[in-house]
């Protein structure tokens, strides 16, 4: 939702009924985001509000030639950004007193992408990243419809503008049309028509094929604003019977508020289902036959406060559920979060958006400065308390050597690496050497060396339990010349079926190309997954698709080492290690409820003589309980995966098991 919404059009076409279905937007937001994990379609409908009383402003200044585009440039920036500014500078001071260490890095990047109204490209771009789908919402996370809103408030003066410009050429310099004449209406109409159904289109294609990704789109969320342009140049002309009118408009807002209800907005949209929030406000601007309780003054006051209370609400929900150690809002809290948030719109509104005055856009950008100094300033905060220098393996962080029976070492030490630091402790890809498979465009296949004549060369396939192993195999190729060959995706482990979401068509796809490159590449050994969903309970499994891509690689003599799972846990260890210590009973897990003895594999039947077994369960166990801390290092990044300190001190012995299972 942006401040265009709220003061987009001239006051000769302001409708109050618009300022209540505004207010009903925001406050269903509110409502789902605070009572609720549901979404609600409010942003998409503040987008199509956006579009109708911008479009309808352009129109009349093309018309009349006196668009100027810098001065609408400008205006746009007095009222998108005094508020936005005030919001960022204050949630920069509060989210660095209450959020922990961990969260630092993430929230200065948003804030950042924020201020430059590209959040909604920054959290595109961490969607397509495995690990930063873990990341917990940032309190400036909602700044993604700003920022797609802001892109096209950019894009649409510049729009119409060349719409007129080829208007006027194609028919030459002749009076300037009236606004009844056809003048400039039906050539925008039509490019508004084109662009809502190419980015209606482009939207389904992308949330059928990237979900995440397609939901901070800015051009898959273009032709809702389209709509509205469209609806802006027809909806005067359109007179509908009173009954008629009355029905549609009720119909509409009914629609509006049950669509969160109905729909899973956040897993769902934007795509086909985004006609539901868009189309509930066509009707309702169409019809108006809900003027009477959309005009009313309580919901022209909260349209008012609208675009202040929806840029608060998030931060204070965000900062109060971490004050509060999680959990859910709960009724009492709830409403404490939406007062203080309602108050804190209030005095926005007096005290930034009332006093800037319009054209004001050089002030207005200056307010940005303390947001993006803060911003700054705790980068290098967060910088300096993240470096730490600790010898991985050795007597004072012996990590899982610490495992190793008659090892001798420091005793206790703070564990490593620091809160801070840990997000960042992961097996990344970034300096590998990278192609995509000519058989699956998803499949990524990174090696570690270019070298011609490795000694070996060995492939890691599989999800991210694999990925993590890169920390621990490495430093062991690195030594003895071998080259390693990666093929990772994250929520799908090798085998011939999808098995962390059943059904997911592109995991089996990719599955089954990886196979056929390590067919083709005839690796000297192939490390992946033993078994999976390690945790209490027991559940430790061995799929049969695991077994069955072991066969068809044995079928080609490619020698198969299989890993067993690394547990997986209902809370994040190192959280509970840092914030209570790391011998604090809470933060660890009976072994006996996690790992089976023996482990299901030993179990199947006829397996291939080119199969071998790795079983590391005794360094990331104690006999009697799975720690959050071992030899001083921090075990688990998250609730499931391995930090990259932790695979490093694994290396030596992990080259003791694997070097008698490869052939010399």
């Amino acid at each position: 939702m942006t401040r265009a919404v709220i003061t987009a059009a001239p006051r000769r076409v302001f409708r109050p009924e618009l300022q209540g279905l505004r207010a009903l937007a925001v406050a269903l937001v509110v409502i789902y985001h605070v009572f609720s994990d549901r979404i609600s379609g409010g942003v998409d409908v503040f987008f199509l509000l956006s579009g109708f009383l911008l479009t309808a402003q352009l129109l009349r200044a093309a018309e009349q030639r006196t668009l100027d585009l810098p001065r609408q440039w400008g205006r746009t920036l007095t009222r998108l950004v005094p508020s936005a500014a005030v919001v960022l500078t204050a949630t920069c001071v509060a989210a660095y007193a209450v959020l922990p260490p961990e969260r630092w890095f993430q929230t200065i990047r948003e804030v950042v992408a924020a201020a430059l109204f590209l959040e909604n490209w920054r959290l595109g771009a961490d969607s397509v990243d495995y690990f930063a789908r873990n990341d917990l919402a940032s309190p400036v996370q909602h700044f993604w419809s700003l920022s797609v809103q802001a892109q096209l408030m950019v894009l649409w003066p510049v729009l119409i503008a060349l719409v007129a410009l080829v208007v006027r050429r194609w028919r030459g310099r002749g009076p300037v049309p009236s606004a009844t004449a056809p003048g400039l209406r039906l050539p925008i109409a039509v490019t508004l028509a084109l662009l809502t159904a190419l980015s209606l289109a482009y939207s389904i294609h992308l949330t059928a094929t990237d979900q995440p990704f397609a939901y901070f789109h800015t051009f898959t969320r273009l032709w809702e604003f389209a709509l509205g342009g469209l609806l802006a140049l027809v909806a005067d002309r359109i007179a509908l019977p009173r009954r008629l009118r009355w029905f549609l408009g009720w119909t509409g807002i009914l629609a509006l508020i049950s669509c969160g209800l109905v729909l899973d907005v956040g897993t769902v949209f934007p795509g086909y289902a985004a006609l539901w929030p868009t189309t509930a406000a066509v009707l309702v601007i169409l019809a108006g036959g809900a003027e009477r309780v959309l005009s009313a003054r309580p919901l022209v006051r909260l349209g008012d406060l609208s675009y202040a209370l929806y840029l608060w609400h998030w931060p204070v929900l965000v900062l109060y559920l971490v004050a509060r150690g999680g959990g859910q809002v709960g009724w009492r809290g709830g409403v404490l979060v939406i007062g203080v948030s309602l108050g804190l719109a209030v005095l926005t509104h007096r005290l930034v958006e009332r006093p800037i005055p319009r054209g004001a856009y050089r002030a207005a950008v200056l307010l940005l400065v303390p947001a993006l100094a803060l911003a700054a300033s705790w980068q290098a905060l967060a910088v300096r308390d993240a470096r730490y220098s600790i010898t991985i393996g050795g007597r004072d962080y012996p990590g899982a050597l610490a495992m190793t029976p008659g090892f001798r070492g420091a005793g206790e030490l703070p564990p490593m690496p620091p809160r801070i630091a840990l997000p960042e402790d992961w097996a990344r890809l970034d300096d590998l050497d990278c192609t995509r498979s000519a058989r699956n465009r998803d499949l990524e296949m990174c090696s570690t060396s270019t070298v011609d004549s490795p000694v070996k060369t060995v492939v890691l396939v599989g999800d991210s339990h694999m990925q993590q192993y890169l920390a621990a195999v490495r430093p062991i190729a690195e030594q003895r010349g071998w080259r390693v060959v990666t093929m990772v995706k994250g929520l799908c482990p090798f085998s011939t079926a999808s098995e962390s979401m059943p059904g997911d068509a592109p995991c089996v796809a990719w599955n089954a190309a990886a196979a056929a490159e390590i067919l083709d590449l005839k690796p000297d050994a192939v490390f992946t997954l033993a078994s999976r969903d390690v945790r209490i309970g027991l559940s430790e499994v061995t799929p049969p698709g695991f077994v069955e891509q072991w066969r068809r690689l044995a079928a080609a003599d490619i020698p198969v080492i299989a890993l067993r799972d690394n547990p997986r846990f209902d809370h994040w260890p190192s959280t509970c290690a840092y914030e209570l210590g790391p011998d604090d009973p809470v933060c660890a897990a009976p072994r006996a409820e996690i790992y089976p003895d023996p482990p299901p594999y030993l179990s199947i039947p006829d397996l291939p003589s080119t199969v071998s077994f790795v079983d590391l369960s005794d360094h990331m166990c104690t006999p009697d309980v799975c720690p959050p801390v071992i030899g001083n290092i921090q075990v688990y990044l998250d609730n499931n995966h391995l930090s990259a300190s932790f695979m490093t001190s694994l290396a030596p012995v992990l080259a003791d098991r694997l070097l008698p299972a490869l052939r010399h």
